[in-house]
């Protein structure tokens, strides 16, 4: 019977080549390792839990359709901050001679999936129709403007139409999670209602997205939707409630368990190499406890809620503030944008450092915006964010608090 062995070595390039200099394979303290299917990893892992996790249903089988998130290949042109710029660049990109066109917007080389000619005949094949300009959720609490026809290989590389479509035309929430995570694992889950960037949680990983429910076609004739829930995870969740919840309670319950503090350090080890699975308890006061968490949380997230308008935060500084390089800076509780010293004032240090995905929030936001003057919006847009990442970690808690313990019951 094969045997498999393993060590690793931490630390500098000099601390490594002393080790290696005074050690061989006989004097290395190997660990032998035993891999399991479907995945044999070749690194140890703790699989005390194992049986216990797999007893939840894969989110991939929950929502079986989904797909990663839409892939421009050239975000700098196809993703813009509002429809009026968005329109500006697009106009002149389409007016212009293929190689003029690529110098100007320095596009580089096509590649196999993305052609500047195509991206300018998708385009042009509709004209710039209004229709077609859509909010995309790009990275947490931000939302930018996109041109998208659902044509493969055009402005859009890879538009995931088959997913996509269904979030186009209607309030209809998303799940965003990551299989394999390389980041932060502990907190790969987003909601988004609107067409989905793939790296919205991660640069480093692509987010896969499952639409609640799917439309047959650019119709808002609720009654012809279905619910993107299998038949086979539906039957089992009614065989332990005694009962078939709403879709929406179905999917709030489903991301107050993925915000589960102590889910999510749990299964650790089983996050990190494959989609997650979603634990179903029996009990139907727990699952309906959930719920109304989990609606709280897709509130927030989406910026519906009614709490995100009681600021916890000021805005100090002068009118029409830029965001300097290097900014911004956080300051004994101050969120500091510039050089001058504007900035965002009692941000709780526990909000300053929350993480969705691989991004810190308050961070990411406000460094993607470096050289930008920031609106009288934007400044309110920003203190609704601090406000949903309070009541998310608030949350959070009272997730933990409700649940008995792991396993569900």
């Amino acid at each position: 019977m094969t045997q498999i062995y393993h060590a690793h070595l931490y630390g500098t390039r000099d601390s490594k080549y002393d080790w290696l200099q005074n050690h061989d394979v006989l004097s290395t303290n190997w660990q032998e390792l035993k891999p399991q299917a479907p995945f044999y990893l070749l690194v140890p892992q703790n699989t005390d839990l194992l049986g216990e996790y797999e007893q939840g249903w894969k989110i991939t089988d929950v929502m079986p359709v989904n797909s990663v998130g839409l892939y421009t290949a050239r975000d700098h042109l196809a993703i813009q901050w509002s429809e009026k710029e968005l329109e500006k660049i697009l106009a002149e990109f389409i007016s212009l001679p293929i190689e003029e066109a690529r110098d100007q917007f320095h596009l580089g080389k096509d590649s196999r999936d993305w052609h500047v000619n195509l991206a300018q005949k998708d385009i042009q094949k509709t004209g710039l129709e209004q229709s077609n300009f859509k909010e995309i959720s790009y990275r947490p609490f931000d939302k930018r403007f996109t041109f998208y026809t659902g044509n493969s290989r055009g402005l859009i590389c890879m538009p995931r139409s088959e997913v996509m479509r269904h979030l186009l035309y209607f309030n209809n929430p998303a799940l965003c999670f990551i299989r394999r995570s390389r980041e932060n694992i502990f907190s790969n889950f987003w909601v988004a209602n609107q067409l989905i960037d793939k790296t919205i949680l991660s640069s480093a990983d692509n987010a896969n997205c499952a639409p609640l429910y799917l439309y047959p076609d650019r119709t808002e004739i609720t009654q012809d939707r279905r619910v993107n829930f299998s038949p086979e995870f539906l039957k089992d969740l009614t065989a332990k409630l005694d009962t078939t919840p709403a879709p929406e309670a179905i999917f709030y319950y489903i991301y107050a368990v993925f915000h589960s503090p102590t889910y999510r350090h749990r299964y650790a080890e089983f996050l990190k190499i494959d989609f997650p699975r979603v634990p179903l308890t029996r009990n139907l006061n727990l699952f309906q406890k959930l719920a109304a968490y989990g609606e709280e949380l897709v509130s927030l997230h989406l910026m519906q809620s009614p709490k995100l308008d009681a600021f916890v935060t000021e805005f100090e500084g002068n009118l029409n503030p830029v965001v300097d390089a290097g900014h911004p800076k956080y300051v004994k509780g101050k969120v500091v944008i510039n050089k001058k010293g504007d900035g965002f004032t009692a941000v709780p240090e526990e909000v300053w450092s929350f993480y969705v995905g691989g991004y810190q929030v308050c961070q990411k936001w406000l460094k993607d915006r470096k050289g930008r003057t920031l609106s009288p919006e934007d400044i309110t847009h920003y203190q609704r964010i601090i406000v949903a990442l309070q009541e998310t970690i608030q949350l959070m808690q009272k997730i933990d608090e409700a649940i008995p313990a792991f396993p569900l019951e």
